[in-house]
């Protein structure tokens, strides 16, 4: 394959690094994917391979309806679903897969995660969804992502009884979208615990959105 596809095999396995630094996964769960540019492809973890075992080689390349092109073991049992995402979401570069615990607890109760303090309106612009229920194996999880995060501006999702999707342009941004999701999730809890919720007003959200999109950081 070309040298663009070893490099995301690289920089993919060194992300799911990240996954299990930031607690976001246990044993063989989760996975991560990038887009092939320009190609109808996707890089991928393989099924139920452990952390410590993943390395350039051992990520797989698919096309977008998860069937493997190059690699040696199967696929993560999520690349169907990664692979619709890919094919309705043209500007997703990256899709990531964990079952972290505080936000996997609200997507096991069906509860949307609301928008209550300012790094939620920074980084999801509003609550965090729920998308409906849907088996392991097939397309059906990657539709209900894309349906329920088309015209929303939250990159992540929390699919019903089974746990955290996120979406970005590049491979590293959906992790990062991962990481806070699974942040807000357990301060949201805390908050909870100390009594009722209040979630800021939209206009606030609209402002704090508008401000860490395009003037926050360095530019």
């Amino acid at each position: 394959m070309t040298d663009a596809v070893a490099t995301l095999r690289a920089e993919v396995c060194a992300l799911h690094q990240e996954l299990r630094r930031n607690g976001l996964v246990a044993w063989t769960s989760g996975n991560l994917s990038a887009r092939v540019p320009g190609e109808d492809l996707m890089v991928i973890k393989p099924s139920g391979i452990a952390y410590d075992d993943l390395d350039p080689d051992t990520i797989v390349v698919c096309d977008l309806a998860g069937d493997l092109v190059e690699g040696d073991l199967a696929p993560s049992s999520d690349a169907a679903a990664h692979g619709v995402v890919y094919r309705e979401m043209p500007d997703v570069g990256g899709v990531a897969h964990t079952h972290s615990p505080y936000a996997t607890a609200h997507a096991i109760r069906g509860a949307p995660i609301p928008c209550v303090m300012t790094a939620m309106a920074d980084e999801f612009g509003g609550e965090i969804p729920v998308g409906p229920f849907a088996l392991i194996g097939d397309e059906e999880i990657g539709r209900g992502v894309v349906d329920t995060l088309t015209g929303h501006r939250s990159p992540a999702v929390l699919m019903r009884a089974h746990g955290v999707f996120t979406v970005g342009p590049t491979p590293r941004a959906a992790v990062k979208a991962a990481v806070m999701c699974e942040d807000v999730a357990r301060t949201v809890h805390l908050a909870g615990a100390l009594g009722p919720l209040e979630p800021l007003e939209a206009h606030h959200i609209d402002a704090l959105w508008e401000r860490y999109q395009n003037v926050y950081g360095q530019r």
